[in-house]
């Protein structure tokens, strides 16, 4: 998808603008399906309950997007606390959605104890990690790769009930202090969080392996984190400047924004089209991405702004 604007010499915050800019998408970019199924479920149930005034409520952050997450709260959607619940709380008759992330089986059995009628919205892949975290955490040790303090993970974790151990790269993976049980030849596997990178994950296999000699590993990495990162470097080699629109605080775009840095083109990080660089405008070609819940509306305002000018 490319858009041109032709545009006027003219100066722009100290920069001059380009007679022309192409703005160019990659071909994979924004919602993955997980979240999409996610943020969709909710609002279906915001649309339908209207009506109930015990309230709507997702169990932590829906995902890692402001824009999406305050356009949730003005249609009345409340996020819980998930640090601070105590599993005392009186939910009854309200109506609790699991993000994609997922949640431990406890905090589930928690909130359905609480009187909340619980929707899982845990992303599909999500689940087969967890499904696999609780098969093989009863004959080995279970190893998760990637952020400790990620939803996903500290979800996966729950299914492997306290035999399980997370390491964040390469060096951690190096030195961490492994249990005793698999020093004495015992067997371990490893299971990846969704959206790491590819290369970040082989460089934790790769060090585990030279600790443990009966090492299983899964690839369990989402093919839309993959997809989005192989797409942007794809459009690097079409473009003057990369945009890459996403939460802050999200995982996977702060990853695809890594990945952008990488190709050595000029990159920024925004969040919506108020972040957008007045660097930017010097430039003819101008790529944009998007992480996976990043919403289409974003993207659009991105564009139209730059087609602005």
């Amino acid at each position: 998808r490319e858009f041109r604007v032709f545009l006027l010499m003219k100066p722009y915050n100290n920069f001059v603008q380009a007679v022309f800019m192409v703005v160019k998408r990659a071909e994979v970019l924004g919602y993955c399906s997980g979240v999409r199924r996610a943020v969709d479920t909710v609002l279906t149930i915001a649309k339908e309950n209207t009506e109930n005034k015990s309230g709507l409520y997702t169990f932590g952050p829906l995902i890692h997007n402001p824009s999406t997450m305050l356009r949730l709260k003005q249609m009345g959607v409340k996020t819980i606390d998930t640090e601070n619940f105590t599993g005392d709380e009186d939910y009854k008759d309200s109506v609790i959605v699991i993000r994609a992330h997922g949640i431990p089986p406890s905090k589930k059995d928690e909130l359905e104890k609480c009187g909340a009628k619980v929707i899982d919205a845990t992303c599909s892949r999500v689940k087969a990690s967890q499904a696999l975290a609780k098969k093989h955490s009863e004959e080995a040790f279970v190893i998760l790769a990637g952020d400790k303090n990620h939803g996903e993970l500290i979800s996966i974790a729950g299914y492997a009930e306290g035999k399980c151990l997370i390491v964040q790269n390469a060096e951690e993976a190096a030195l961490i202090d492994l249990p005793s049980s698999l020093s004495a030849n015992g067997s371990a596997v490893l299971i990846a969080q969704t959206t790491i990178k590819e290369s970040e994950y082989e460089a934790i296999a790769s060090a585990l392996k030279k600790r443990i000699s009966d090492l299983k590993v899964f690839n369990t990495i989402c093919p839309a984190t993959y997809d989005r990162q192989a797409a942007l470097k794809k459009l690097a080699h079409e473009v003057d400047a990369l945009l890459v629109i996403g939460g802050k605080n999200s995982a996977n775009t702060k990853r695809l924004f890594q990945t952008a840095v990488d190709t050595k083109k000029p990159s920024w990080l925004i969040e919506d089209a108020s972040e957008i660089p007045k660097e930017i405008f010097s430039y003819s070609v101008v790529g944009l991405t998007a992480g996976a819940s990043t919403p289409d509306f974003i993207i659009d305002e991105v564009e139209k702004k730059l087609l602005e000018g």
